[in-house]
């Protein structure tokens, strides 16, 4: 009979020190000896990656992109080999992998890379000899043999891939909370765990913030049929089950993101240049659908959302101002309706009302077919998205 394979991921916060390494390197142990092939997948330890960046822009401010790659690898891999080594000392045969090492081939795109191949030839035969196999999430490389990264929570990314190449049993998405919620429950305390979600409403709640799962990661699992079981590292909770589904209520969740910054600019520019101006900077731009009977953008202007964590260089803005015209907000955050019937007009007075009850001014307005977004100043995030929710999840009516 084959030996049925699990893949678990830990995130950053879950490896933080080296009491939570020998946590974790027991509960797989256990797993193990229940019969399972265990595969774990680790982030960088803690806030890690933030600090192997601020390094880098210590150095200088524009990071070169290949060099980069080079220097946040590094963090998985102090996370791998700590994991393999508290198993091993503890009893469990355990071998750990770089991305490279495990098969993770990717596309040539530093600090974007997509993942396009898996051949975990390494990792079956470690698997084959009794092993626990530690891999380094985030990383795979390029068929240029460079190595690349795969944006922030790519370590969700690299678990579902490899889940999917080994036909794995389940894919554990293991964090410091059980399972996806309503809202964040750090903003947002009346939020409600959720039971089940449907891949679709999964990776519209990760475009628009919720950082328990990677959105590429949730469109890998679909196209795969992969089961993600999100659940507590170290909680005995039920978790989230993400799978093919039909989907739940009207509005699912309410999302938050506080990581997020605005372009405006003049309606008649050249979107091409300022797309790539912005490129050039690490930052891919995406222009706000606008739905001029419901919100318009003030003063009429285009507007263009970037995540900031992907804007590695501090000068963008001057060069905006000066070759568009256009102006780089960063005191903003997002506050996303998500759900099936987030089209609707009425959801869109519910979160226009909830700013307005807590005096936030409304500078942008987004729609799509899973999401209704507004984005108000970042010190209005929590009441906004505590508003929004009462209206939204709590009252006893279906919106």
């Amino acid at each position: 009979m084959t030996q049925p394979i699990v893949v678990h991921k830990y995130g950053g916060s879950s490896v933080a020190d080296v009491a939570k390494i020998k946590r974790i390197a027991a509960q797989v142990a256990a797993r193990r000896a229940q019969g399972a092939g265990m595969v774990v997948v680790v982030s960088a330890m803690g806030d890690t990656t933030d600090e192997l960046l601020a390094l880098a822009k210590e150095v200088t401010p524009h990071p070169h992109r290949r060099e980069l790659d080079m220097l946040l690898t590094a963090g998985e891999r102090i996370s791998m080999a700590l994991l393999s080594m508290a198993l091993i000392e503890a009893g469990t045969p355990a071998i750990s992998f770089t991305g490279s090492q495990s098969g993770i081939i990717t596309s040539a795109d530093h600090a974007q890379a997509r993942i396009i191949d898996v051949r975990p030839t390494r990792v079956r035969e470690a698997l084959a000899a009794g092993k626990v196999v530690i891999v380094a999430g985030y990383q795979g490389v390029s068929e240029f043999r460079e190595v690349t990264t795969l944006g922030r929570g790519g370590s969700d990314t690299t678990a579902v891939a490899m889940a999917a190449a080994l036909s794995a049993q389940v894919c554990e998405i293991c964090s410091d909370v059980d399972g996806v919620f309503s809202a964040d429950p750090r903003v947002v305390p009346a939020a409600r765990k959720l039971s089940q979600l449907a891949y679709q409403e999964m990776q519209e709640l990760a475009h628009c913030g919720a950082s328990v799962l990677n959105a590429a990661a949730v469109e890998f699992a679909r196209a795969k049929n992969i089961c993600i079981q999100a659940r507590s590292t170290f909680g005995e909770g039920t978790g989230t089950q993400i799978l093919d589904a039909e989907g739940g209520p009207v509005i699912q969740a309410v999302a938050t993101d506080a990581s997020v910054g605005l372009v405006h600019a003049p309606g008649a520019i050249d979107v091409e240049g300022l797309c790539a101006l912005l490129r050039t900077h690490g930052a891919a731009a995406r222009e706000l659908a606008r739905s001029g009977e419901v919100l318009a953008t003030p003063d009429a202007r285009r507007a263009w959302i970037i995540a900031m964590a992907d804007l590695h260089d501090d000068d963008v803005a001057p060069e905006l101002a000066g070759a568009y015209g256009a102006e780089l907000c960063t005191d903003v955050a997002r506050v996303s309706a998500v759900g099936r019937g987030a089209v609707e007009d009425r959801v869109a007075r519910i979160l226009d009302d909830a700013a307005r009850s807590c005096g936030a001014t409304v500078l942008a307005v987004d729609c799509q077919r899973l999401s209704r977004s507004v984005f108000v100043p970042r010190a209005k995030l929590g009441e906004v998205a505590r508003a929004a929710h009462a209206a939204l999840i709590e009252a006893p009516r279906v919106v």
